[in-house]
């Protein structure tokens, strides 16, 4: 198996998907086309690749997209959380195949309640959408989806080895990947000793960003 990851920057507000691939058996899937299936069809054709499969983190239209042409032009079927009525559901503990690489689900609620993550075990790689940027998480509306974010989160950095590379779904960061280890140290979020910490950080981020020259 030679592994193929590409990230792929997709249009919108910064957003990021993914081809991830396996040459030998000259398969690949792609993660969140949102609004450039062709710029995955280019380069699946370039590294010899076939999609055969499209990942979704969640259903917002930013990531889902490029999913009906991409679909059409491919044949490819849909993977994504149950809920949103895949071709492949795919509820928490699933695991699905690209070629030889074992692609494993994680229901990780918050930003929405159909997200996932995708993690690559072999390979160490989590995909982790609109749950994990590098230095932030993603956006909640209430306290209740912060809650579960940060149960989501916690999961994440329990279950996960510190080694594990963090890809999101948006370039929202100083960087476009990040480790969880790093993550745990940089990003504030992260660093709230508590869930009051978290949800106070959550309500006041506009002044922290401000405070703290971030963008």
């Amino acid at each position: 198996m030679d592994f193929v990851f590409e990230q792929i920057r997709v249009g919108g507000d910064r957003n990021l998907g993914y081809l991830v691939g396996d040459r030998a058996a000259r398969v690949a899937a792609a993660v969140d086309p949102a609004f450039s299936p062709d710029l995955f069809l280019e380069r699946a054709e370039a590294q010899g690749l076939r999609i055969t499969l499209l990942l979704n983190t969640h259903g917002h239209g930013d990531h889902t997209n490029g999913n009906a042409e991409l679909k059409r032009k491919t044949g490819a079927r849909v993977a994504a959380h149950p809920s949103l009525r895949p071709d492949v559901p795919l509820a928490d503990g699933a695991t699905v195949p690209v070629g030889s690489i074992e692609v494993r689900t994680l229901h990780v609620p918050g930003h929405t309640d159909d997200h996932v993550l995708f993690f690559l075990p072999a390979q160490k790689v989590a995909i982790t959408g609109d749950l994990l940027f590098v230095g932030k998480v993603g956006g909640t509306s209430n306290d209740a989806e912060a809650r579960a974010e940060y149960e989501s989160l916690k999961r994440v950095f329990r279950d996960l080895p510190p080694e594990t590379t963090v890809w999101p779904g948006h370039d929202y960061g100083c960087r476009p990947s990040s480790t969880l280890a790093l993550e745990a140290l940089a990003n504030p979020f992260l660093r709230a000793k508590d869930l009051a910490g978290f949800l106070d950080l959550k309500r006041t981020w506009a002044e922290f960003k401000q405070r703290n020259g971030l963008k």
